[in-house]
C-alpha cells in the first residue's frame, strides 16, 4: 500500500511538472519584453526622419514582402511559403482599421524588437524579428514615421494557412524560448566605424541570416552555421556561404567584387539570380555606396568554418567519365560562346563558371535550376540592361542536363560532384520563383 502511495505521488509530481513547465514558458514569453519600454529618441527634423525611414524600409526590403505583385504598396497579402504552410504578410499602410494607422511608435518598436503585435500576440518569425531586433530605437521610429506617410489602403489581413499544430500561435512561446534572444546591436569598439555599420546592416535590417544560415526542422537557425549558407525553405534555392571560407564562401573575393555584386547584381566573380536578384533589385541597389561598402567590408571579415582541409573529390567511375564526356560535348555546343572554353566567361556580362562556388557547392540545386529555367539578374542602376541566361529545359533531357551540370561542377578546378538525371527530374516541375 505504501509503495502504491509513493508511485501515485511521483506520478502526480510528474504530471504537475508536465503541465507547469509549459505554462511557465508561455507566461514568461508573454511577459518578457526586454527593451520595449525604451523611450523614443527626440526628433529635431520630422521631414528628415521620414526620409531616413523610407531609406531604412528600403534597406529592410519591407515593400517587397508586404506588397502583392501588382497590388498597392505595403498593403500586405503576399504569400510567404514555409515548410509549415503559407504565411501572408500584413498591411503596413496607415489605414486605422486594417493597417497600422493606430499603431504608436512604441507599438512598432515592440514588433521590431520583440516580435509582438500591438495586442501582444506573438508574431511568426517569417517576419524576421530575430534579425530586426538588432535595429536601433531611432531607426525603428524613423521607419514607423515613414510608414505613416504612405497612402492608406483598406485591405484586411489574410489568415495564415498553416498546418496543425503550427497554426496555434501560442506555441511560438516555445520557439522563442529556444531560438530568439531580443537585443539591440552593440558596436564592437575594436572595429572600425565602417565594419560596425556593415555588421549592423547585415545582421539587422539586411536580415542576411534569414536565408544564408542553415535551419533545423523547426525553422531555427543553427548557431554554428552563421552565414555559412543553407537551403531557403520552400523556394528550392541554396543560399551560398557569406563567410571568408575560401572553398565555399567569399574568402578569395576582393571587397570591391562583393560590393559590386550587392549594388548592381553583377561582378567579376559572379552574378545574382533567383531570390537574391529580388533582394538586389528591390533593396540593395538603392542603398548608398558607403553602406554597400560597409557591408562588403564586414562580410569579407566573417571567419570561415574549418572543414579540415580541401574536400576530397573521388575519382569518377567509368559511367561518370562517360557522363562527363557527354557534358563536355554539350558544353561546347551550348555554353562555350558565352562562358568560354576555360570557364572564365566574360564578366560581368557572362559570369565565370570556373571557381564559382555557387555552382559546385554541396547542393547542386542552383546550377540545375539555372540550366533548366535560365534567368536574369536584376535590372539596376549599375547594370540597367542585364544579359540573361537562356533556359535549356526544353532542349535538353534529364540525362543531358545532368551531364552538362556535372561537367561544369567538376571542371577548371571546381570541386563539385556529378549529379544524376533523377536530381534534374525532381526540379523540372518546380516554379521559377
Amino acid at each position: 500500500m505504501k509503495k502504491n502511495r509513493t508511485m501515485t505521488r511521483i506520478l502526480i509530481a510528474v504530471l504537475a511538472l508536465v503541465i507547469l513547465i509549459p505554462l511557465v514558458v508561455i507566461g514568461m514569453q508573454l511577459a518578457h519584453d526586454p527593451g520595449s519600454d525604451q523611450p523614443g529618441v527626440p526628433v529635431v527634423n520630422a521631414t528628415e526622419q521620414v526620409s531616413r525611414g523610407q531609406y531604412l524600409a528600403m534597406a529592410g526590403n519591407c515593400m517587397s514582402c508586404h506588397t502583392v505583385r501588382g497590388g498597392d504598396e505595403y498593403a500586405g497579402g503576399r504569400a510567404i511559403a514555409t515548410p509549415f504552410g503559407s504565411i501572408y504578410s500584413s498591411n503596413l499602410t496607415p489605414d486605422p482599421e486594417t493597417g497600422i494607422g493606430n499603431w504608436s511608435a512604441d507599438d512598432f518598436w515592440r514588433a521590431i524588437h520583440n516580435g509582438k503585435s500591438k495586442d501582444g500576440r506573438f508574431l511568426y518569425p517569417a517576419f524576421p524579428y530575430p534579425d530586426y531586433t538588432k535595429v536601433s530605437r531611432a531607426d525603428a521610429d524613423a521607419m514607423h514615421a515613414y510608414l505613416q506617410t504612405v497612402p492608406p489602403v483598406r485591405q484586411a489581413n489574410r489568415e495564415h494557412d498553416l498546418r496543425f499544430p503550427y497554426n496555434q500561435r501560442i506555441l511560438l512561446a516555445f520557439w522563442r524560448a529556444l531560438y530568439f534572444t531580443p537585443g539591440e546591436f552593440k558596436a564592437d569598439p575594436k572595429q572600425s566605424s565602417e565594419w560596425n555599420r556593415g555588421a549592423y546592416l547585415v545582421h539587422g535590417l539586411g536580415h542576411c541570416a534569414a536565408c544564408h544560415t542553415a535551419r533545423n526542422s523547426l525553422g531555427g537557425t543553427i548557431a554554428e552555421g552563421g552565414l555559412a549558407g543553407g537551403m531557403i525553405p520552400m523556394l528550392d534555392w541554396y543560399a551560398s556561404s557569406l563567410t571568408s571560407d575560401a572553398g565555399a564562401g567569399l574568402g578569395d573575393w576582393e571587397t570591391k567584387d562583393i560590393a559590386d555584386l550587392l549594388k548592381t547584381g553583377v561582378s567579376r566573380r559572379g552574378t545574382v539570380f533567383g531570390p537574391m536578384a529580388e533582394v538586389v533589385g528591390e533593396s540593395l541597389q538603392h542603398l548608398s555606396q558607403s553602406d554597400i561598402d560597409a557591408m562588403a567590408i564586414y562580410l569579407k571579415s566573417i571567419p570561415g568554418i574549418d572543414h579540415g582541409g580541401p574536400r576530397p573529390v573521388p575519382a569518377p567511375s567509368a559511367s561518370a567519365e562517360a557522363m562527363l564526356g557527354q557534358g563536355a560535348r554539350l558544353y561546347e555546343q551550348n555554353c562555350v560562346e558565352c562562358h568560354r572554353a576555360d570557364g572564365k566567361g566574360v564578366p560581368p556580362a557572362y559570369p565565370p563558371l570556373a571557381g564559382n562556388q555557387s555552382l559546385w557547392a554541396y547542393s547542386a540545386l542552383n546550377p540545375i535550376r539555372m540550366v533548366l529555367n535560365g534567368g536574369y539578374p536584376p535590372s539596376t542602376g549599375g547594370n540597367p540592361r542585364p544579359y540573361g541566361m537562356p533556359p535549356f529545359g526544353t532542349s535538353l533531357n534529364d540525362e543531358e542536363l545532368a551531364a552538362v551540370v556535372s561537367y561544369i561542377r567538376t571542371s577548371w578546378g571546381n570541386q563539385g560532384s556529378v549529379v544524376s538525371p533523377i536530381e534534374v527530374a525532381r526540379f523540372r516541375g518546380v516554379p521559377v520563383d
